[in-house]
């Protein structure tokens, strides 16, 4: 069992409507966080538009946008990452079954890199599903070693 040092520091924990306002709000509340944890401009701006993406997917995707569904945004900090959770209360997703945003026939598509996007800012992306079949996406980033 894991010593109270080693548990993870809960940054923020909500539930957000399913609304593209929640969208812009979850961004703002990672950037704000990895700023405050040390992480540069760049990397500040990474995480925001990889949990912006992950939002995103939730509302639109995973929930359609369902007054009634929510989106947890689960934020935490526990040495040596800063760890990023989003919910929905959607049908599920599965990776695979997703085209593939770099095939030539899917280059002009205007949606279907938000996974791509995301897998590419954070170190480590796991997708899964919850307890009551929506989708969980867990986002890690390396923090940034003290100044």
């Amino acid at each position: 069992m894991p010593n109270a040092e080693s548990r993870p520091e809960i940054l923020y924990d909500h539930q957000l409507e399913s609304t593209l306002a929640s969208v812009d709000a979850s961004e703002e509340i990672a950037k704000t966080l990895a700023s405050q944890l040390g992480f540069d401009e760049e990397q500040t701006y990474h995480i925001g538009y990889a949990v912006r993406e992950a939002v995103v997917n939730a509302v639109v995707h995973g929930n359609l946008y369902n007054a009634n569904k929510r989106v947890r945004l689960l934020v935490e900090r526990a040495a040596p990452w800063l760890q990023v959770t989003v919910e929905d209360e959607g049908m599920g997703f599965e990776e695979g079954r997703q085209a593939d945003p770099l095939a030539v026939e899917n280059l002009l598509s205007q949606s279907g890199r938000g996974i791509l996007i995301i897998r590419a800012f954070m170190d480590e992306v796991s997708i899964g599903r919850t307890a009551g079949g929506g989708t969980r996406i867990v986002m890690r980033k390396s923090l940034p070693p003290p100044a």
